[in-house]
């Protein structure tokens, strides 16, 4: 049976097809897995760079592009195209394998060849060159090619080096990234060369002679070797979730560490792929217990029950042996705590006030009562974010606690009427029998401590950058200190709550046990560029002390500029949405691959409601499941990704939200605080697209969009220019688009 592969960039472009031509995608490539293929089907080009990229029909106008072995049986599937940038990309590329990571590389020669004679031609003006401290000896220790040497010599900075991502092989560029960003060789060599060495298939597929089934077998991240039909089958019908689940070798590293001696992170931009590592090292936990551990002993956990059922979803696809998935369990901080606590008090159902107006109102009225002279928001919050934070229990404890963060200063007799309307909320609370979620998880913890009860052997948490230090001690409380009890993956620039932690402080050590992902493999470059502008001088803290940056942070994958339009009203902002979306569905996109982020939940009922009427399936995230375009507030969006996201009602009323910011003179640092967790959502919202992205507004547009657009009001988008279809954007992965102009060459 022939050995078949299939490159991202063709599980990519497979997505977007028509289900038709998928269908004879399908039947084409099911004679290779089965060994019926004919290989005079494979056509030869004339005048082609490499002899062994063939391409084979599939319709009248799509064609396959197919690399063949020298000798053996072994395939690998590159690119569905249009039967001419079929052929015109079968002529220009050539593939190669990487001489430090065995790992197949596809490199487009033309476009290196345009963009060397264009940096040649400047030589003279651009004294400076960028790899000029390293030796060819050194680049090529690290998989630099011969040929791609020349080029890199003539490379006078960064922007330089960052134009050529599109042509360049992935790993090369990844070595040149690394070392134009200051790294060392050997850190390189470790960190990059070696992470594709490792991400090999362990079980080695590669036979004698089959130099390209062994090279796609290095390729991990960027191939995916097929076994059959039946595979074959399963991969093609759900593209998009294949490729969610397999690793970049940066990714591999870390998922599949043997074992770290403590807690250990995992950080990253939007769309590096944390998620996807966490459940990876959830499966690698599971499958290393032995075989008397109970079911659930691995606890895969985070903050919304959206990305919850999400991970449950996405675990079910990569683990197919039923009884390790027995063996990690999947449920929210919050839900977990409830349960922990409810059985703690005998199992009777706990009465929670998780409503934040409810909240204020029994902090107004206490506030009243005692004559305080502080505001609801202010007193509310010192409890959250000082006491319940620092697990503060007596007024003692509470004068001498550091208020890191707090806007307000506080003298020791403030301090004093303050501990005093803190306890008598918490006493109104005992005596209705009331709690607040972030109380549950403290008191779960203080039970789980009392019992010496540790439930959990392994705790894997995503999102970790929104969880309250009560939550945090309550996950320390899951499991045991030792050898791979915590492996925490998050983004402090998608924090979008508010809670600072140092997780140093909280008995979690991470220091050692840290790595950052920089390449997004979700997002194409233009929606993130577009998103990140929006950041603009924000360093957020990294949780433990240090700070955050998107340095390095760079996409694969390229496709259209994000849409910004601002409309006259409500009404003509969701008939141009209505519009957007019924441009997406007739370019092949699904309903169900389109999101629309709202800031308010009524809004989202409005989008829903003129969905409808236009004859648009829609649902509501958090309601019961059912078919349709995605809609949800951009809280419920955080850990989602959608092939389309459009982002409505981005005027100056609504983002940032006046109910979600403490007012300036009543807290000036935490009023700063609010409006970088109302940035950071607008940015999270943004960044849920894979191709496309449109933002719009009514009225004046938000403050936070100023980067982004132009002074004056957007022109109204016509309808011409909102039917052009998504599929044209061609999200290709990688560094090999062929059919486009590349900047150098111009």
């Amino acid at each position: 049976m022939a050995t078949l592969g299939m490159h991202r960039d063709f599980l990519m472009e497979f997505a977007a097809l028509e289900r038709s031509v998928q269908r004879r995608v399908f039947e084409t490539f099911e004679k290779f897995t089965g060994a019926t293929h004919a290989g005079a089907h494979l056509e030869k080009l004339t005048h082609q760079r490499d002899p062994r990229i063939r391409t084979i029909r599939i319709t009248d106008f799509w064609r396959g592009v197919v690399l063949k072995a020298d000798r053996g049986d072994g395939y690998l599937l590159l690119k569905v195209l249009p039967h001419d940038k079929a052929n015109d990309w079968a002529l220009k590329h050539r593939a190669s394998v990487n001489a430090a990571t065995q790992g197949v590389e596809i490199r487009n020669d033309v476009a290196l060849e345009r963009a060397s004679a264009s940096l040649r031609a400047r030589a003279s003006d651009e004294p400076q060159r960028l790899f000029a401290d390293r030796s060819d000896k050194v680049l090529r220790s690290l998989g630099i090619e011969e040929e791609i040497l020349p080029i890199i010599r003539l490379l006078p900075d960064e922007a330089h080096l960052e134009a050529l991502h599109r042509v360049l092989p992935e790993q090369q560029f990844d070595v040149l990234v690394g070392l134009a960003s200051g790294m060392e060789p050997a850190e390189i060599d470790r960190e990059i060369v070696q992470a594709y060495a490792r991400a090999a298939d362990p079980v080695g597929t590669g036979r004698p002679g089959d130099e390209l089934v062994s090279a796609m077998a290095h390729a991990r991240g960027r191939v995916a070797l097929v076994s059959g039909p039946e595979e074959l089958q399963e991969i093609l019908e759900r593209p998009f979730d294949a490729w969610r689940i397999f690793l970049h070798p940066a990714q591999y590293r870390i998922a599949y560490r043997g074992s770290y001696q403590g807690p250990a992170r995992v950080t990253g931009g939007p769309g590096t792929g944390k998620t996807v590592v966490a459940l990876h090292r959830a499966y690698h936990l599971a499958r290393r217990l032995p075989a008397d551990a109970p079911d659930g002993s691995v606890l895969l956990t985070t903050y919304t029950k959206d990305l919850a059922a999400e991970l449950e979803r996405c675990l079910g696809l990569l683990i197919t042996d039923a009884r390790i998935r027995a063996k990690v369990r999947v449920v929210t901080v919050d839900a977990l705590a409830n349960e922990v606590l409810r059985r703690s008090l005998g199992g009777a159902p706990l009465k929670i006030l998780f409503n934040q107006r409810a909240v204020l109102a029994r902090w107004r009225r206490v506030g009243q009562r005692l004559g305080v002279d502080f505001t609801d928001v202010f007193l509310d919050q010192e409890w959250r974010q000082v006491v319940l934070a620092q697990a503060i229990e007596s007024p003692e404890q509470y004068l001498k606690a550091p208020r890191t963060g707090r806007g307000t200063a506080l003298g020791p007799l403030q301090r004093a009427q303050l501990w005093r309307t803190v306890a008598a909320f918490e006493e109104e609370l005992r005596q209705s029998g009331e709690r607040t979620f972030l109380q549950v998880c403290a008191h779960a913890a203080r039970a789980l401590d009392e019992r010496g009860e540790r439930p959990f052997r392994h705790v894997v948490v995503d999102e970790a950058q929104d969880l309250h230090p009560a939550q945090w001690r309550f996950l320390r409380a899951l499991a045991a200190p030792g050898p791979d009890d915590l492996f925490l993956a998050g983004d402090p620039h998608q924090r979008i709550y508010g809670n600072k932690v140092s997780l140093r402080s909280l008995g979690i050590q991470v220091v050692g046990r840290s790595s950052r992902l920089r390449v997004n493999y979700r997002t194409t470059h233009e929606i993130l560029s577009w998103a990140a502008s929006l950041l603009t001088g924000e360093r957020p803290d990294d949780l433990d002390g240090g700070e955050e940056s998107l340095v390095g942070y760079h996409s694969t994958l390229h496709g259209a500029q994000p849409e910004a339009h601002g409309h006259a009203d409500q009404a003509e902002e969701l008939r141009a949405l209505v519009a957007r979306i019924a441009a997406w569905t007739a370019s092949g996109v699904g309903p169900e691959d389109i999101g629309v982020a709202t800031r308010t939940a009524q809004l989202g009922r409005d989008t829903a409601r003129a969905l409808e009427q236009a004859g648009t399936p829609a649902h509501l995230l958090g309601s019961a499941p059912a078919p349709g375009v995605r809609i949800g507030t951009m809280h419920r969006m955080k850990g989602l990704e959608f092939r389309c996201v459009a982002v409505v009602g981005v005027g100056d009323a609504m983002v940032p939200n006046g109910n979600a910011l403490t007012p300036e003179d009543t807290d000036p640092q935490q009023h700063r605080e609010d409006l970088n967790g109302e940035l950071n959502l607008l940015f999270v919202a943004c960044t849920r697209a894979r191709e496309a992205l449109s933002v719009s507004w009514h009225g004046a547009p938000s403050r936070f969009l100023e980067p982004v657009v132009p002074a004056e009001p957007a022109a109204r988008a016509e309808p011409a220019a909102l039917a052009e279809p998504v599929a044209r954007a061609e999200p290709v992965a990688l560094a090999e688009p062929l059919a486009r102009a590349e900047p150098l060459a111009r």
